[in-house]
């Protein structure tokens, strides 16, 4: 059955291939359209292939790490190690390249497209935002099985899954730094100082708004979600390999999260051929449908693959199989409830979105409260979908349940990631209507198409972070199953009353807020520079409003890439060395508690900025729609500030919160090994208290 999962991942990464040539094929527009598309192209290419140059850096010094912690190990070669996480941050940095490029190629036929309906431009836009979607998630779940094929060993995949990481975290951050530092500015000076209309050709920030949208919601947000995609599977693979000393159940168990990812991607390459058949005139309703269409299929495929795995291995007992397909079907449920949950609290059609509108006539702040309110009131059923999901997970299959209700949410990741780059793509394409003077019509199209992307984009990363915690949930689990093979002697234990476990716990409790501030204020300080750069050329060249002359666009790609480099490196850091520090300092059991401590903090900042965000933008989108006295008006003056204040919560450091979790496990899985040399597992201070 695990020749089932190189067929279906190289099937994907075809058909991503096809929807790449369907893309490129489809007519850019006029003149103009193709001219702006350029300066978009040239701005994505210029600031991934700065990003990469640091990261090789990063990359290098990283592979040392490894090296030294696995040398004269007498498991696994120190080599093996290296050599798959050069793949994984490899791999991955190819995937978002290639989704990148095609992201950017089909802004100006999405509004092109428009001129022969809805359907239509549907259709180029969402194919666009498939690209990535099939192609991340096939050539992943491809690599991972070649190596564990080649080596029989899960725990060398962690080492693939650490390098898809690392470069996660830098895209993820960096591209979230790069997209808010340009639309904060662009809003700010544009909107609100010269009442421009939105992406107007004459903001100087306009192109690096549109740029931004691209490497931080594409490459960044594909990137981060095929990095949970993979550290679930290997985690719940070496959950798997750890419930049986027999060696046909050992690889059996292990075998199963693959073969469940399998049908999911199966299904989803069917959902999105499903749903570019049957968009008519809402494409919310469409992604939606697909998603849910996806859902289904993943649940009847997987049936089937269970069974005739379970039937061409009679010496085991099948009951564990079908607990732990269970298992995945209640994760897929948790990811449902979570993308429904998001859209209630973010979607214009519904109350949170219109009330908080409704509260920007009374003015700045209380859009802001309101706003605010109602994305902390979001909390609770993502949470507790989560954990209705973990506790029937627990019941049919323990800790290995729990990681096959991880592999289960993400299954159907190629739909939710096509459903992700599908945003960025229609914000593009709305501004190339604009370029293109097509018509009102037509630009109305593309407005319905971008509300229906950013409904998508808060859905997806409200869907991240949901499996990003059970992912790291897994990846504790196989952490404390690891460090009892390699210690059998070790008391593992997350006992709260152990002065090593407090501290571990208190330690990861504070990561995720202190990550997202840094992230927050690299936004902040970059755009009040990006601001003053706009001010000046529209001071010192008055004729840049007029349109007798054209603002330099280069300057602020300029000031959103070299400060989005600088201002990630300490996050990165932050991300990798806490848990290397705490493991180092206090030991094994600490670093399980400071995953604990990030999961619990992180998943509540990861879902309140992600949905608040979403609400502002919306309720902002909700009165230019002509609502409320529409644009102009003080109720549209504030809800451009909320918005603006939700832009680096949405964009920034909510969804880089997901990529950190599941960092940090890998990272403390990766090093274990290190740990346990030092004072027997207890770290230099520890065995002093």
């Amino acid at each position: 059955m695990l020749w089932v999962v190189p067929v279906i991942a190289a099937l994907c990464v075809g058909f991503a291939f096809k929807f790449k040539r369907f893309v490129e094929k489809a007519d850019p527009g006029t003149e103009d359209m193709v001219r702006v598309q350029g300066y978009i192209k040239e701005g994505a290419n210029a600031f991934i292939k700065r990003q990469y140059k640091t990261l090789a850096i990063f990359v290098v010094i990283l592979a040392v790490l490894i090296a030294l912690a696995y040398w004269g190990d007498n498991e696994i070669e120190w080599w093996k190690m290296v050599i798959t996480y050069i793949l994984g941050a490899t791999v991955s940095g190819w995937a978002g390249m290639v989704g990148l490029n095609v992201g950017v190629t089909a802004n100006s036929p999405t509004a092109w497209a428009s001129k022969q309906g809805m359907p239509a431009a549907f259709r180029v836009s969402f194919y666009g935002g498939a690209v990535m979607g099939l192609l991340i998630a096939g050539a992943g779940l491809l690599c991972v099985w070649a190596i564990y094929w080649i080596t029989g060993e899960p725990k060398v995949v962690l080492g693939f899954s650490f390098g898809a990481s690392t470069i996660a975290l830098f895209m993820k951050a960096g591209g979230g730094i790069y997209t808010k530092t340009a639309d904060v500015a662009a809003d700010l000076v544009g909107k609100i100082e010269f009442d421009l209309p939105e992406d107007d050709s004459r903001n100087p920030a306009a192109i690096a708004d549109n740029v931004g949208d691209n490497v931080g919601d594409i490459a960044g947000m594909g990137a981060d979600l095929v990095d949970s995609y993979i550290a679930s599977l290997v985690a719940t693979m070496l959950l798997g390999f750890s419930l049986s000393t027999e060696v046909l159940v050992k690889y059996a168990f292990a075998s199963l999260p693959l073969i469940l990812s399998a049908a999911g991607l199966l299904a989803s390459l069917l959902g999105i051929f499903f749903v570019s058949s049957k968009i008519k005139d809402d494409p919310g309703k469409a992604l939606n449908t697909g998603t849910f269409v996806a859902a289904l299929l993943y649940m009847a495929i997987s049936a089937l693959f269970v069974f005739l795995l379970a039937i061409t291995i009679p010496d085991i007992n099948t009951a564990t199989y079908w607990r732990n397909w269970l298992a995945g079907l209640f994760g897929v449920g948790a990811g449902l409830l979570i993308g429904l949950s998001t859209d209630y609290f973010t979607d214009d059609t519904k109350k949170p979105t219109q009330l908080t509108a409704e509260a920007s006539q009374k003015g700045h702040a209380l859009n802001i409260l309101t706003g605010f309110s109602f994305g902390l009131l979001s909390i609770g059923p993502a949470l507790l979908g989560i954990i209705v999901a973990m506790t029937i997970a627990y019941m049919l299959g323990e800790f290995y349940g729990i990681g096959n209700a991880s592999v289960g949410m993400l299954a159907i990741i190629g739909t939710i990631v096509s459903n992700d780059a599908f945003g960025p793509i229609t914000d593009n394409s709305r501004s190339l209507a604009e370029q293109g003077k097509l018509t009102e019509e037509e630009i109305a199209i593309c407005d319905h198409l971008d509300s229906a992307g950013n409904t998508a984009k808060a859905i997806t990363k409200g869907f991240a972070l949901g499996a990003g915690a059970l992912t790291v949930l897994a990846l504790l689990f196989s952490y404390a199953e690891d460090a009892k093979e390699i210690l059998p002697t070790f008391d593992v234990t997350y006992n709260l009353l152990r002065i090593d476990v407090m501290i571990g716990a208190m330690i990861g409790a504070m990561i995720p807020p202190i990550y997202s501030a840094l992230l927050i204020r690299a936004v902040d300080r970059n755009a009040q520079k990006m601001v003053g750069e706009i001010r000046r050329q529209f001071t010192e060249h008055p004729g840049i409003l007029k349109g007798t002359e054209k603002a330099d666009y280069a300057r602020c790609v300029d000031i959103a890439t070299s400060g989005a480099l600088k201002d990630l490196i300490v996050p990165s850091i932050l991300s990798v060395g806490a848990p290397l520090i705490t493991g180092v300092l206090f030991g094994i059991n600490a670093v399980g508690a400071l995953l604990a401590g990030s999961i619990l903090t992180g998943v509540i900042f990861g879902l309140l900025f992600g949905n608040a965000g979403g609400t502002w933008d919306n309720a902002k989108k909700y009165i230019e729609d002509g609502n409320l006295g529409g644009k102009g008006t003080l109720a549209h003056a504030a809800a451009v500030t909320g918005d603006t204040v939700g832009d680096p919560f949405k964009d920034t450091a909510g969804p880089s919160i997901n990529t950190l979790i599941c960092v940090e496990g890998l990272t403390a899985g990766m090093f274990l090994v290190l740990f346990a040399v030092i004072n027997g597992g207890l770290g230099l201070i520890t065995p002093f208290f």
